[in-house]
């Protein structure tokens, strides 16, 4: 497969739940976070090139905001390694900067790190 991933992913700590922003259903829940991109583990399949509309859960250390809203569009989707699952690459869509900085305090607060 293809590598087109600019920047390296960042596995999360926060299990954030993310959700459709329009019927506040559950889409899956983040595993990696990018401020380009996302891997979110779903119990549902989405097509590739869909746009959905996603707001994530953030804690109350990175934002006095209780979600962060955005537009991604599904990369890919595949089944994950447990058969009930799917994992969803999601490329973010047009995040304005003060999201940006929010997701990077996310990352710094939550991310893996590597030694």
């Amino acid at each position: 497969m293809d590598e087109r991933r600019n920047r390296k992913r960042v596995y999360v700590m926060f299990y954030s739940r993310i959700r459709d922003r329009r019927t506040g259903e559950l889409v899956g829940h983040l595993v990696d976070l990018t401020p380009a991109g996302a891997l979110v583990v779903s119990e549902t399949s989405k097509d590739a090139g869909v746009t959905l509309p996603l707001q994530m859960e953030l804690p109350d250390d990175v934002s006095s905001r209780q979600f962060l809203t955005f537009d991604a569009q599904v990369a890919w989707c595949r089944p994950d390694v447990d058969p009930s699952f799917y994992d969803m690459g999601l490329s973010l869509q047009d995040v304005a900067p003060e999201d940006l900085a929010v997701i990077r305090k996310f990352i710094d607060a939550y991310g893996f790190r590597e030694h």
